[in-house]
């Protein structure tokens, strides 16, 4: 059998071409891994002369090689290359390398390959730039000879247009050279050098544009000068009617029109394709007769410069999509920092500022109107700071809702600013008032660059967004250090999720009168890599702007009814207490995942009670009270958490859907003053026990705290007078010892 990378050279018959060794050689460079492809392919092309000139054969083993091989000869005519060497696509890299880097445009490569599954032909042609593609199954000795041969007289074609009118350097610098980041006209530009170039004439010419829906309406006013040289300077960014010459507006006129090159003994005119609707046409003065030769040679040409013309195209349309925001026509993030990095110098010793101003309840205001009225609003506000700010201050979208603007103190100034966007917004339904918050930085202050400066006033922004709808604040070093702070604990916690560092203590849960335990309540715990407990203040606050809360909350419950398995199981039926943020009842997912946890872990769900908090009603009373209903047809008990320290009143206590009322602590801890503890707490007390609800109060740190407690009626309480969380081996031994 043979092997699928062999190459099989079977007998044909001979060919045209084997004739005696010329003087000179043609360079051709053998890459492959195997050594017999070497010694088997000079064997077959050792006799093969091709326009007078016999093979000069040159070999390299990788890919590397190849490369090392061509750095020091340039005249290599043909490339016989295997695909896979050291790698799968190593011959492919190598195209790569030789086109790109090395930027050999006129050496052929002929792609060979005994795994044709590893390089797709026609893909390989088409973004590999490669002469031709052939399985080593197939090349016969006839065949190599013809894809040899082909291969070499297209190498002598384009290095005979190369010497003799300089023609591939033009076409090469057309196609390959130019770049497309210098935008269209310097394209046109260039269009006319090389076109002179090409003729061997003076650069005295002209490129018009055509948008041709308009030219159809407008006719030759819709043709304007895009570029022009020589004596045609004057006419360029004019309409073609306005030039002066009418030989060569009639010339121009007639190629747009007819699509076509035309050629006299007064100049040439080319026409090439554009995109987007538009096409252009380029005129050149001279009194040569081009020869029949240049036709061709023009062919070439005209074909080239109208693919760069699609590609300057391109590169346009990516340049606005990389650099404008669509819906406002501002420029974007992207541009706003290059903006501020391209004015370091030039603002040298002013005292300039970047303001970012954020739409107040955007979101909110999404979905009550919808998405056109944000989009509305959106350009409403990019108009008036664009048309009511001066032309020395750049605004820019950065974000969804965030617009920056940057420029001199004097102008970006917070009560500047509210007074260009304190014109009310227009729509279907009469005028809207728009709220902002804005978040400033002096470029002074950090001197930094535009993308840290967008970093420092989005951290101001957020200082100001936390005052509440339409406050404004400056970044500041300490407001940096806080923010960064907050930004390394998200970063730890994200941490401490994936090494297992949380875990989940319990603290009891008792009858004051009795002091029987009752339930537990289920508290996380973060310990750091260095042992230490982390503040509950500080990172539940971070878990839930982060939107963590909600992977931490599932694992809690999770975590904690496994745990009352186990009491249940050890003889203490005992209520589990499990704490709900906010963010997690929000959740569109909350109440199944409640569901599943209970499924998943078989637990009772009687003696399931979850804590929420009286912050929830921001959410809006439909939601919150269905939200509430759904728990409880799990079967589930809910406690209202920290009661009193919040939106509460008694229309909202008495519409919840509730079975418990937890005092806060803050409450207990004034007991001994009689006017804000020991009332306030009897109240909550009363309150909850006309409501039906059982009212248990929370850190409770001494007897007489309970003694009073108990004087007002409090039937349950937990803290550290009773205990404090436990983990759960622990617990279980503070029970058994309880019972004893």
């Amino acid at each position: 059998m043979l092997n699928d990378d062999q190459l099989i050279l079977l007998e044909d018959a001979p060919l045209p071409g084997q004739v005696g060794r010329g003087e000179t050689h043609w360079p051709l460079l053998i890459v492959d891994d195997d050594e017999d492809v070497h010694h088997a392919t000079e064997f077959a092309l050792r006799d093969l002369t091709i326009l007078g000139r016999s093979i000069e054969f040159l070999h390299a083993y990788s890919g590397r090689e190849a490369v090392d091989v061509l750095r020091q000869r340039n005249d290599v005519a043909v490339v016989l290359l295997d695909v896979v060497m050291e790698r799968e696509d190593a011959g492919l890299l190598v195209v790569d390398r030789i086109r790109n880097e090395l930027g050999m445009a006129a050496v052929r490569i002929v792609l060979r390959t005994g795994q044709p599954g590893y390089a797709p032909e026609l893909d390989a042609i088409a973004n590999y730039d490669i002469n031709d593609y052939k399985t080593k199954n197939e090349l016969t000795r006839g065949k190599l000879f013809t894809t040899v041969t082909s291969a070499i007289r297209s190498f002598d074609q384009i290095r005979c247009l190369e010497a003799a009118r300089n023609g591939l350097e033009i076409i090469a610098e057309t196609t390959a050279g130019f770049n497309p980041e210098l935008g269209m006209q310097a394209f046109a530009d260039s269009v006319i050098v090389q076109l002179a170039a090409l003729l061997q004439a003076p650069p005295d010419g002209l490129v018009c544009s055509r948008n041709v829906p308009e030219a159809a309406a407008k006719g030759e006013a819709a043709i304007r000068v895009l570029a022009a040289r020589g004596r045609y300077l004057s006419a360029v960014h004019e309409p073609l009617s306005m030039l002066g010459e009418d030989h060569a507006r009639r010339v121009l006129l007639a190629c747009l029109k007819e699509r076509r090159a035309i050629w006299d003994d007064a100049g040439v005119a080319l026409y090439y394709p554009g995109c987007d609707n538009s096409d252009f046409a380029v005129f050149l003065g001279s009194t040569a007769t081009i020869a029949c030769i240049d036709h061709h040679l023009i062919d070439v040409f005209t074909t080239n410069v109208g693919l760069c013309a699609r590609n300057v195209g391109l590169v346009d349309r990516l340049r606005q999509a990389a650099y404008r925001d669509p819906l406002t026509r501002l420029p974007n993030r992207a541009a706003q920092i290059a903006a501020i990095d391209a004015a370091e110098e030039r603002i040298a010793g002013e005292a300039y500022v970047l303001a970012l101003i954020d739409i107040d309840q955007f979101s909110e205001t999404i979905d009550a109107f919808g998405y056109r009225f944000g989009d509305l609003q959106l350009q409403s506000v990019a108009r008036q700071l664009r048309n009511r700010l001066p032309a020395n201050v750049f605004v820019a979208r950065v974000g969804s809702d965030v617009f920056g603007v940057w420029g001199p103190a004097a102008t970006v100034a917070p009560e500047n600013l509210r007074n260009v966007l304190k014109v009310p917004f227009e729509t279907e339904a009469g005028l809207y008032t728009v709220s902002f918050s804005i978040g400033l930085v002096r470029a002074a202050d950090t001197h930094a660059g535009g993308a840290d400066l967008l970093r420092d006033a989005a951290i101001a922004l957020k200082r100001a967004k936390l005052e509440g709808p339409g406050h404004d604040a400056y970044y500041t070093t300490e407001v940096g250090v806080q923010t960064r702070h907050r930004m390394r604990l998200l970063h730890d916690l994200r941490s401490a999720l994936d090494r297992q560092q949380l875990f989940v203590v319990y603290q009891p849960q008792i009858d004051i009168a009795s002091g029987r335990v009752l339930g537990v309540e289920a508290l996380v715990r973060w310990r750091d890599g260095e042992g230490q407990l982390v503040p509950l203040e500080q990172f539940i606050g971070i878990a839930e702007h982060s939107g963590l809360i909600v992977g931490i909350g599932a694992w809690v419950l999770r975590t904690a009814l496994e745990a009352q398995r186990q009491l249940s199981a050890a003889g203490h039926a005992l209520r589990m207490s499990v704490n709900v943020s906010p963010v997690q009842f929000r959740n569109e997912g909350f109440v199944r995942m409640v569901g599943a946890a209970i499924a998943e872990a078989k637990a009772d769900p009687s003696l399931i009670e979850l804590e929420i908090t009286e912050s929830v009603a921001l959410y809006g009373w439909p939601q919150v009270i269905e939200g509430m209903r759904s728990l409880k047809a799990l079967g589930a008990s809910i406690a209202i958490d920290d009661f009193g320290t919040g939106f509460s009143s008694l229309s909202y206590l008495a519409r919840l859907p509730a079975d418990c009322l937890k005092i806060d602590r803050s409450f207990i801890t004034a007991l001994g003053n009689q006017h804000s503890g020991t009332p306030i707490a009897e109240m909550l007390i009363q309150l909850g026990q006309q409501l039906g609800m059982r009212v248990i109060a929370e850190g409770v740190e001494n007897e007489a705290q309970m003694a009073t407690l108990a004087r007002l009626g409090c039937r349950e309480a937990q803290g550290m007078v009773i205990a404090a969380g436990k983990p759960l081996p622990e617990l279980l031994n503070w029970l058994a010892e309880r019972e004893q």
